[in-house]
């Protein structure tokens, strides 16, 4: 009777010491949420890597206010907002410094092209037609107003018209929205892959700032102005980093014997041949 008496009251205190480690745990937990909340307020944000824009339009972008708890901000919601609203500003990273602090550290991207809105239907060369590898592709009428893009294809803003900025043509734009990626008919996402090969191809090799225009309408070829007076054809499909590095090495060899003031076609489409050149003035 009395070892029945005994063992009960050893499971009792078992009872009790485990409910009261529970408890323990709870009153952890609640005290580490309220102390995230009472002690880790933002009391300071900190802008970097800007230019274009000023601290103030990135905070007010960001959503961030002073006072906002440190961990229970969404960074990869404040990341989305400022990439929206700043069209420039491709990446952030948002970054907490206990006790008080957030870092938003950008990296802003520049326009490289500027891509015109034109009616799809009227291009008329049709694949396999020869004459379209002789004519120059009809383009159709284009709008007034054509549209700033990044490297990866973002929309930036409504385009000026401005030389400086590489022209692209070939492309319908949908319902353009700034701050997010172009949208192009289902019809024509080779072409702007193409194109987003192409840029990329030329950053790498350093020669984006002397392609002035992109024609990708032809089914055949893609139309570049390189140097201002070379009229580049590429083939389509074919390994579009080999077909740069031969544009850039026929142009050269061009210049030198024939001199900076030479222009011309050089045509990389002809089979047999890397690059055939044909002078604007034989």
């Amino acid at each position: 009777m009395a070892a029945r008496k005994k063992r009960k009251r050893r499971r009792n205190r078992g009872r009790l010491a485990a409910f009261f480690k529970l408890l323990c745990i709870v009153a952890l937990v609640v005290a580490a949420t309220m102390g995230a909340t009472v002690f880790f307020q933002i009391e300071t944000i900190v802008v970097q890597g800007n230019g274009r824009y000023s601290q103030q339009e990135i905070i007010d972008a960001s959503g961030l206010q002073i006072g906002d708890n440190l961990f229970h901000i969404s960074t990869y919601q404040i990341e989305q907002q400022i990439c929206q609203q700043l069209p420039y500003i491709g990446e952030v990273k948002v970054k907490r410094g206990l006790p008080s602090t957030v870092t938003l550290v950008v990296e802003e991207w520049q326009a490289v092209a500027q891509v015109e809105v034109y009616a799809q239907q009227a291009d008329t060369a049709e694949e396999g037609e020869e004459e379209a590898n002789e004519e120059e592709p009809q383009i159709s009428a284009q709008t007034d107003q054509p549209w700033l893009i990044s490297a990866t294809g973002k929309i930036l803003e409504a385009g000026t018209g401005s030389l400086e900025t590489m022209s692209v043509r070939g492309l319908t734009i949908l319902a353009p929205q700034v701050g997010f990626d172009m949208a192009v008919p289902q019809e024509q996402q080779q072409r702007k892959d193409t194109l987003l090969e192409l840029i990329d191809i030329m950053v790498e090799q350093g020669i984006l700032n002397q392609v002035s225009e992109i024609d990708l309408t032809n089914p055949l070829w893609i139309g570049l102005v390189y140097r201002q007076n070379f009229q580049v054809r590429l083939p389509q499909g074919n390994d579009h980093t080999r077909s740069i590095r031969l544009m850039v090495a026929a142009v050269e060899d061009t210049v030198q014997s024939r001199g900076e003031q030479c222009s011309g076609v050089m045509d990389l489409t002809q089979q047999g041949f890397d690059a055939i050149f044909t002078p604007a003035n034989p």
